[in-house]
């Protein structure tokens, strides 16, 4: 018998900016609801910092009916991690072709255009040491800018290899 597909809700978390970063109030992100007023993230943020993938998050509803995001319940042990990209920049080409290459890596992700953006989902069976040396390389030749969105101990620990 086959399980019936999630039902998705939107999450809203409220942004602070720094230096006009970033440029929104208010980040929204798919979850499912799972009781007491808890969701379970089933996106990547390209925002909302301490967060990832899985995280259960403890919610409030306003009088519209808006759900907010309070605090994290239960971290799950994926990595946010975010790219804006250089190279060509940001096309949609080189958007793909770095989550194509983070892909072979474990990784997942989202590229959203407007900011030449990609928010990385990385789960602990990735190659963490591996994307970290990638990144450093990125960095190093200019390909991309990188911002560590939510991070594990297994990220912080892990050496570039």
């Amino acid at each position: 018998m086959d399980e019936p597909a999630p039902s998705y809700l939107k999450v809203h978390f409220r942004l602070e900016a720094e230096d006009d970063w970033p440029p929104a109030g208010v980040e929204s992100l798919w979850a499912t609801d799972r009781g007491n007023g808890t969701v379970e993230l089933a996106n990547t943020p390209f925002f909302v910092r301490g967060v990832a993938i899985g995280d259960i998050v403890e919610t409030s509803t306003d009088d519209e009916g808006t759900r907010w995001a309070g605090s994290v319940v239960r971290p799950s042990d994926n990595c946010t991690i975010r790219l804006i990209v250089l190279r060509d920049d940001g096309s949609a080409a080189a958007r793909q072709s770095v989550l194509n290459v983070f892909h072979e890596l474990g990784a997942g992700g989202e590229g959203i255009e407007q900011f030449r953006m990609v928010a990385l989902d990385i789960p602990p069976n990735a190659k963490i040491g591996k994307i970290k040396r990638l990144l450093q390389h990125g960095v190093e030749r200019e390909w991309w800018h990188v911002e560590e969105g939510c991070i594990t101990d297994a990220w912080r620990t892990a050496e570039p290899v």
